[in-house]
């Protein structure tokens, strides 16, 4: 995977902005459950109560709060509350906000910063507390008595007024007493225990506390939506940019693999098979794809959310912790057991689409054959086998991978049960709150779902890294025919000359040369013919003109030119190639023809279709040249193709023509006529051809005899016949001595 990364380059503005994108959604996600916390604690416990600084409280009340003050806690209240009473200008403002402020005069708050309220909080919380603390203690009395502070009292007895005239260090050290049951009791704790005498004080003034609860559930509420569209915006965009990205750089794979696919020469395409081809272009890369769009939109969220979501736990309560951490360790058990399990089949598994690829393009492409030898079965047996191996090994990863989700499943559920269990016990002993225990659940989950997206990250990498490797391994094979550093043009002096000199060659790891120092030249308006058995080298000898291989031993000259110095294109621009097996591309059969010059006029396709001797049978055609061509030229016949191909070479005009075996699909009569044509055709340029039949080249200029990958004669037909013993052997064994004489 890491050697890929270089093709990111151009993405990594996408990649950025996909990275904040994700932020700023993983923000938004952790934020939810804190606000689910606020509406179950504040909204619903508290009655929208979210400090324990009452907006207004009455004199009386305030009076009883006052008595579990100290000097400095008086001065703070004092600073900040405003009495209001029938003299106040703004009396009518006030008893329309407290309509009981007509029975009683009252203290209200003015605005206040948050240092401030921080203050007043903590002194308002321990005073509310301790008031209501006290009341509690007088209606607890038990046959007219109450206990307290060491003193049997009457219950009629008003414990305020004592306590108000004892004496200050007497009476400090009573509420120091009392408070020593509180002081533990953080700051959500403090608010949640006075949020009902707040409450009962608002209703004490004549508030509707109704809808003090439902505003604040409604903003809140409100927050949430907006947060969670903001969040669902983030994710559609980092699903666009992951896919763009994803897209953009599979393309560019495909379009690399391409380019140097092209620039092989025979040399790789003997180290790749065609299927292998295919699928490392297609299946690799789309798992690669795959796995791009999938990892930036988990691998950078998963951490931000897994890291975010400890902190924000760990707000809530640090002593549930340890839940998280067993659950993340079972899962990242189970993570390991899957991944060594199912690591090893992914190799595997692109070996065997490689094999079926094979197999369905072998059987596509020989389906006449497997016809006229009726294997049928044996080929769908030879099919099945492939499918099976492929449907097997599937299976099993798959399998494997689907048993993770009913465990992980498993492992969550009781995580939750967990925390419910312990939570439940913190909520009875006021060391937690219910909607912070819904919270540390929810933060939970996303901690696990963190880890699990990274742990399904960890198990789809090692598959896409070995398509990654075969990928790789295309786009760093080095070509063996590569153009030369410094490059020779040809200078227009020479057209058409091709020289051998003393050249040998032989196929990579093969244990003997193919050709054996050969040496000979094809000059411009003659013919030079190359026959010999099957294998004798003839089709090798035409690929190191073309330069399709480099020659092991001496020189391969063209226009006086060693081919190795010259670029590939400048060469084959002078050469007009018919294959020995003609191959024409999907498209019409003008197409084809102008695949050898895009600007060719319509005299010059007609004179190449009259010169081939393909006229007749594309004038049967309803659309004529406008015929479409099938891929491979599927739909016209061997003949048909082999003219066509030559069409295509004579649209060229080039000064070398290469024939390989070209006319061996034509029956005697169209053989004879398009050798004809071709003589008058090519006056000004060398025209090289390989053939099997006599007949054929019986004519030519100069006829060179293989055997073994040596040259065994060179001469005339008639020279052949008298010096040539191989020739005299094919020769007859073709002819009689009538039409040989």
């Amino acid at each position: 995977m890491i050697k890929l990364i270089k093709y990111l380059k151009p993405f990594i503005g996408l990649i950025i902005a996909a990275i904040i994108l994700l932020f700023v959604q993983a923000m938004c996600d952790l934020a939810l459950p804190d606000y689910t916390s606020n509406i179950v604690n504040k909204g619903i416990q508290q009655g929208g109560i979210v400090s324990s600084v009452p907006q207004a409280i009455r004199e009386s009340q305030m009076k009883k709060l006052e008595v579990f003050m100290n000097k400095s806690d008086l001065k703070e209240i004092s600073k900040n509350y405003v009495p209001v009473d029938k003299s106040n200008a703004d009396y009518y403002r006030y008893l329309e906000k407290y309509p009981n402020l007509k029975n009683e005069p009252i203290f209200v708050l003015k605005d206040v910063d948050k240092n401030e309220m921080d203050k007043l909080n903590s002194i308002m919380g321990k005073s509310i507390i301790d008031v209501s603390g006290v009341e509690k203690i007088k209606s607890n009395a038990r046959n007219g008595i109450i206990s307290f502070n060491g003193m049997k009292l009457p219950a009629s007895a008003n414990l305020f007024d004592i306590l108000s005239k004892m004496p200050d260090n007497q009476r400090l050290k009573v509420i120091e007493d009392i408070n020593k049951k509180t002081s533990s009791f953080g700051e959500s704790m403090t608010v949640q225990m006075t949020a009902p005498e707040v409450k009962a004080e608002y209703n004490a003034l004549g508030m509707n506390t109704d809808k003090i609860q439902s505003k604040y559930i409604i903003n809140i509420g409100v927050r949430m939506l907006l947060i969670a569209l903001l969040g669902g915006i983030c994710t559609v965009a980092v699903g666009f940019l992951a896919s763009k990205t994803a897209a953009g750089l599979a393309r560019n794979l495909r379009k690399n693999i391409f380019e140097k696919v092209e620039n092989f020469s025979n040399a790789e395409f003997d180290k790749f098979s065609t299927a292998s081809l295919i699928t490392r272009s297609t299946n690799d890369i789309t798992q690669i794809q795959m796995l791009m769009v999938v990892m930036i939109r988990m691998v950078f969220y998963a951490p931000i959310m897994g890291i975010g979501g400890v902190i924000r736990a760990m707000g809530k309560s640090k002593s549930m912790s340890w839940i998280i951490a067993l659950a993340v360790i079972v899962l990242l058990g189970l993570i390991l057991v899957v991944f060594a399990v199912a690591f090893p089949k992914f190799k595997i598994i692109q070996k065997l689409i490689d094999k079926l690829n094979l197999v369905t393009r072998e059987n596509l492409s020989g389906m006449m054959v497997i016809r006229a030898f009726n294997t049928q079965k044996f080929e769908e047996e030879r099919f099945d086998k492939a499918n099976r191996d492929v449907t097997k090994t599937n299976l099993f990863v798959n399998r494997v991978m689907v048993s993770m989700m009913p465990i992980m499943m498993f492992v969550m559920n009781a995580v939750t049960l967990l925390i419910v269990w312990v939570g439940s016990h913190q909520v009875a002993n006021s060391s937690m709150q219910v909607g912070d225990m819904m919270a540390f659940m929810q933060y939970a989950m996303q901690i696990i779902m963190s880890f699990l997206m990274l742990a399904v990250m960890f198990i789809l990498i090692p598959r896409a890294s070995v398509s990654a490797g075969r990928i790789d391994e295309v786009l760093e094979t080095d070509i063996s025919i590569v153009d030369p550093k410094d490059i020779i043009h040809f200078d227009g002096s020479l057209k058409g000359n091709v020289e051998f000199k003393n050249v040998s060659f032989r196929y990579p790891g093969a244990g003997e040369d193919a050709l054996k120092n050969i040496s000979f030249k094809a000059l411009p308006g003659k013919t030079t013919a190359f026959i010999g058995s099957t294998g004798s080298g003839k089709t090798t000898l035409l690929n190191l003109i073309m330069r399709f291989y480099d020659a092991a031993a001496g020189e391969v000259l063209v226009d006086g030119v060693n081919v190795k110095k010259v670029t590939q294109h400048e060469l084959r621009d002078k050469i007009g190639y018919v294959p020995q097996k003609g191959y024409l591309f999907s498209g019409t059969i003008e197409s084809n023809l102008k695949y050898g010059d895009k600007n060719v006029s319509c005299d010059g396709i007609n004179h190449a279709v009259e010169v081939s001797q393909s006229e007749e049978f594309i004038n049967e055609k309803i659309k004529g040249i406008e015929s479409e061509i099938s891929e491979g030229g599927s739909n016209v016949s061997g003949g048909q193709k082999q003219r066509l191909s030559i069409a295509r070479a004579l649209v060229k005009k080039p000064e070398i023509y290469v024939f390989d075996d070209s006319f061996s699909a034509l029956d005697f009569k169209t053989d004879a006529a398009l050798r004809k044509a071709l003589r008058k055709e090519t006056t000004s340029s060398t025209f090289i051809i390989v053939a099997q039949r006599i007949s054929t080249i019986i004519d030519a200029d100069q006829i060179i005899v293989l055997d073994d990958g040596n040259v065994v004669g060179i001469g005339t037909h008639e020279e052949l016949m008298k010096s040539c013993e191989a020739y005299r052997e094919i020769a007859f064994s073709q002819l009689s001595k009538e039409e040989l004489a």
